[in-house]
């Protein structure tokens, strides 16, 4: 069948095509599993403080003495030199690459945790801390756009979620080994942890969209090449990628701040910004870092350390439960599903600990701060938990892609000081069970949020979601302009 268009006819460029299958090569495996150990670093030195405080304040395995009040400080100083690690990501990874960024961080890493094991003072483990901080914040800006820039769009979903995956593994090493290790001997396993990851990473490649980026045409040839495996067809990919970039840098303004606020760019950063908000004040990082002191304050009959082990079990778990369904269902459903666990066992929390406060004995009910926060760990690591990071290198433009993940990661690091550092300060103020309930409300708006702003990116080329902003329309001048539509296999 024929038919002619008019010569001034706008039409939109997306054409129906069938749903090619997920191309999931070794090489993209490697990679993913590469840039992931990476991940199990960032879960390790989040989890660190919840068993190392506790045996830091033993008199017999520190020769100096941890306050209170010196606690939070060394438990919230790693978020806060993540926001400036996250600041320093953006021109890394777009000067020295995503791949040589993510693995200068390991000497860092390495370095920081033997400065804690070796501590003779308090002031060597906060300067041990802050240096893991800036680690985490530079590493975890990498992992997301290496990924996003990296991964088959059929996949995406499933392997972009493998950082989330291990980093979740690290926090439940650190919980389990937490049981029979003093503070220092964990410390010198975190420096043990980077070791597999910096060889792995020497096998792995730039990304082809930061080669194309440089002008480096053929090594972008070669690691698109090496990503889809050496029998693949890349020339459509390939010519799309240098498509987007020349558009982006035609109409690319001088200053990067103005950039930043067209509105097309401005679209995306407010829906990353607003995830990583809903994700922090949801109220994670509180618990992860507080795990063992809730589970004594909220008087349960469990074993704390034991309560511990669990709730990282069940975090590893419910984000491969993720990993395995993103590409099926979808971001925004999993979003939905992850925002109503929260927000009723954020609520029967909170009305365990309001019965607590009035005198009633809850004994019988030991076993309520477990099973609430388990499902409220499944609820986070099946959608809060991972996809605002996904979401972060995938709807970020690519010519603002580097400066926009990193005010993304800057800014979820200062709302996990915040919350972190401020997080017994509002139980003076609130009580336990108003924190909780407050928690619950945010992610009440959290879930407001994702309905009115977020957009389904499930099996889109970062092309095709970069377009989704910019609304692209081209001018059909003849039949000849169309390609022809594809027949059903």
């Amino acid at each position: 069948m024929k038919f002619l268009l008019r010569t001034d006819t706008h039409v939109n460029t997306e054409i129906p095509v069938n749903v090619p299958a997920a191309k999931c090569t070794y090489s993209q495996m490697l990679a993913a599993l590469s840039v992931s150990l990476c991940s199990m670093m960032i879960g390790y030195s989040i989890a660190y403080t919840s068993p190392a405080l506790v045996s830091m304040r033993d008199p017999s395995t520190a020769s100096f003495e941890v306050s209170r009040q010196m606690g939070m400080w060394i438990g919230s100083l790693m978020p806060l030199n993540a926001l400036f690690g996250g600041i320093a990501g953006g021109p890394c990874i777009e000067y020295l690459g995503r791949r040589n960024t993510i693995l200068s961080t390991a000497f860092p890493f390495i370095g920081s945790w033997l400065l804690i094991a070796l501590a003779q003072n308090v002031a060597m483990v906060l300067v041990g801390r802050a240096i893991c901080g800036f680690s985490v914040g530079v590493a975890s800006l990498s992992l997301p756009v290496y990924l996003g820039e990296t991964i088959h769009a059929e996949v995406r979903g499933t392997l972009g979620l493998m950082p989330t995956v291990f980093g979740n593994g690290g926090i439940l090493i650190c919980y389990t080994l937490g049981m029979c290790l003093n503070w220092r001997n964990l410390a010198l396993v975190g420096a043990c942890l980077p070791i597999l990851f910096l060889i792995l990473m020497f096998l792995i490649p730039e990304t082809p969209r930061w080669y194309i980026s440089k002008g480096k045409t053929k090594e972008a040839q070669k690691s698109l090449q090496w990503l889809r495996g050496k029998d693949a067809d890349i020339t459509e990919e390939l010519t799309m990628i240098e498509k987007i970039h020349v558009e982006s840098e035609q109409n690319a303004s001088q200053r990067t701040i103005l950039e930043l606020l067209k509105s097309t760019n401005l679209k995306p950063l407010l829906i990353s910004l607003g995830l990583m908000l809903f994700q922090q004040m949801s109220g994670i990082n509180a618990v992860i870092f507080y795990t063992v002191q809730i589970f004594q304050d909220a008087g349960s009959t469990i074993d704390e350390n034991l309560s511990t082990i669990i709730i990282g079990l069940v975090n590893l778990i419910s984000t491969f439960v993720a990993a395995f369904t993103i590409d099926k269902v979808g971001r925004k459903v999993l979003l939905y599903i992850s925002g109503g666990a929260m927000v009723l066992t954020l609520s029967i929390l909170g009305g365990h600990f309001y019965v607590k406060s009035c005198g009633v004995d809850v004994t019988a009910f030991g076993w309520l701060p477990l099973v609430s926060l388990i499902v409220y760990v499944i609820g986070f690591s099946l959608g809060f938990g991972p996809i605002p990071w996904l979401m972060m290198g995938e709807i970020l433009p690519a010519k603002i892609r580097s400066s926009a993940a990193s005010i993304a990661t800057a800014f979820n690091w200062m709302c996990t000081f915040i919350i972190t550092k401020t997080f017994e300060d509002i139980i003076t103020v609130v009580d336990t069970h108003g924190t909780f309930w407050l928690f619950g409300a945010m992610v009440i708006v959290g879930i407001i949020f994702v309905i009115i702003s977020v957009p389904e990116t499930r099996g889109k080329s970062l092309e095709e979601i970069e377009m989704s902003f910019t609304g692209p329309t081209r001018r059909m001048s003849a039949v000849a302009n169309m390609k022809p539509m594809p027949t059903a296999s």
